[in-house]
Order: C-alpha cells, then sequence, then structure tokens
C-alpha cells in the first residue's frame, strides 16, 4: 500500500514539458486506503481514484482511464455514470475495463449504448501462447464490436522466456516471487505441463532462429483482434527481444505449430 501511485508520479516527473507526445493510461479499482470505499468501482472511489492519479501524473487529463477489476458490489450502471461524467468534464478521453469475463465486458457495454453512455473502448485480458482461452469468445466479440484488446502477460509473466528451471525454485527478483502477486503467477504456470510446453515451444524458435521471447510476443499480436501487447521488464534489456516482436513475421507453418503444441490451452484442458 505504501509504494502505490510511485509508477504515476515516477511518469508524472519525466512526461513534464511532453505530455502530449504520449498517450497515458491508468487504472482504478485496487485498494487505496483501509475504508470499504477506498477500493472498487463505485463512484466514490472511481472520482477520488482519478483525481489522485491526476495530482501524481502532473496531467489534467488521462487518455485511457480503466477499471482494473469487476465489482460484483456496485451496480454496473453506477460505475459507467461516473465514468461518463469524467469523459464529459474533459478529465477522461476513453475508458475501458482489464481482468472482466467475456459476459461482464458485452452487458457493460450493451448498458452504455442503452444510456447513451460512454462505451468501454477497450479490454486488458490475460492472453498468451499457455492461456488461449479469450479466443473462444472475448477476442470474437471485440474483433466484432471494434473493442481495442490490451492483452497483459505475453510472456506469461517470465515463463515464455524460457529461462526459468523447473528443477529450481523461482529465482528472486521475478514476477514468481515479488510482490502481492508472486503466488498467483505460480499458480497460473509453475507447473511440469508449462515447463514441458515452454522446452517443446523453445525448440520451435530455435528452428526460427529467433528469441522465444519475440515468437511469443509476435504470436500475440498477430492476432487481427489485438490492438497491442503490454510489455514489461525490470532491466532495459529486457525490452529489447519483445519489441522486436513488431518487426517479426510468424509464417503460417510456424503459426500453425504455436497453434498445435498449445491448442489445450484454448480449449482449457490446461486452465488456470
Amino acid at each position: 500500500m505504501a509504494t502505490r501511485g510511485t509508477t504515476e508520479e515516477i511518469l508524472g516527473r519525466w512526461l513534464a514539458g511532453q505530455r502530449d507526445q504520449f498517450i497515458v493510461a491508468t487504472k482504478c479499482f485496487a485498494p487505496t486506503g483501509p475504508a470499504p470505499f477506498d477500493r472498487g468501482n463505485s463512484r466514490k472511489h472511481i472520482m477520488s481514484a482519478v483525481e489522485a492519479s491526476l495530482r501524481r501524473l502532473q496531467t489534467d487529463y488521462i487518455d485511457l482511464y480503466q477499471l482494473h477489476g469487476y465489482d460484483p458490489h456496485t451496480p454496473i450502471d453506477e460505475t459507467l455514470r461516473a465514468l461518463d461524467d469524467l469523459v464529459h468534464q474533459g478529465k477522461v478521453r476513453y475508458v475501458g475495463c482489464s481482468n472482466f469475463l467475456t459476459y461482464q465486458l458485452v452487458r457493460a457495454v450493451g448498458r452504455t449504448e442503452t444510456l447513451g453512455l460512454a462505451r468501454l473502448d477497450s479490454v486488458q485480458p490475460r492472453y498468451n501462447l499457455l492461456f488461449r482461452q479469450i479466443e473462444r469468445e472475448m477476442l470474437p466479440y471485440c474483433g466484432e464490436e471494434g473493442v481495442g484488446v490490451i492483452p497483459y502477460n505475453p510472456i506469461a509473466g517470465g515463463l515464455l522466456s524460457g529461462k526459468h528451471a523447473r528443477e529450481a525454485a523461482p529465482a528472486a527478483g521475478t514476477r514468481f516471487t515479488l510482490g502481492n502477486a508472486a503466488q498467483s503467477y505460480q499458480d497460473r504456470y509453475w507447473h511440469d505441463q508449462e515447463f514441458e510446453t515452454v522446452d517443446v515451444l523453445a525448440g520451435l524458435a530455435a528452428e526460427a532462429g529467433v528469441s522465444l521471447v519475440t515468437l511469443a510476443a509476435a504470436w500475440v499480436l498477430a492476432h487481427p483482434a489485438v490492438t497491442a501487447p503490454i510489455i514489461g521488464a525490470s532491466r532495459p534489456d529486457q525490452l529489447d527481444a519483445s519489441l522486436a516482436a513488431t518487426g517479426y513475421a510468424i509464417d503460417d507453418d510456424l503459426k500453425q505449430r504455436l497453434d498445435e503444441v498449445t491448442r489445450g490451452y484454448r480449449m482449457g484442458d490446461a486452465p488456470r
């Protein structure tokens, strides 16, 4: 809790004098204090959270403001009306969501259309070669309706780097050991089946003469419904392989082999 908002503060200082050259996106939903109303998607929390983000970012508007999660305790109409107000106030340009199930996204978009509110223009789901379930409903829906898709975890928290060994404990300083989400990442990916799949994928990457990270990110980017994957790194040099995906085109044969190797992660045979 003590470090929450620090990234926005750093970004705000860096953006000084060049704000209009960049698209800035941030989120609300997570707890920001001890009170029950210091979290979730209520009007009170959204309005408080956006003001705090604007202050930390040292800007008077946010390009894309997203709901970080679905709040079953707040009526969706209350949430959507609050977002619409922010758009009309000029504090937010566009709105989106993250970690919504397909039915939750469809319902939210439908309510904005019924009520004449600012539409959720983007969704941020988890998507990678080891988690493909959103191909079944969410991606087709977003493609048809023009909802932007900004997937996170394109390299599965780093497992698709091929640098982790199943015989050893997760290395310190990685997604699998840092912060409150470490256990979630282990639950999602740190399993024999995933390691076996990564071994096969690493072999395909070697055949293609490309980094496994580049291949994994390029595979996500190649889906026609995907706008842009979210990449992350703990060191600047780690960005190189992910950024290389923008210039790498997967040929049809390799795409088919990748899809075949990871088919079970699409059908839900290996859900995590």
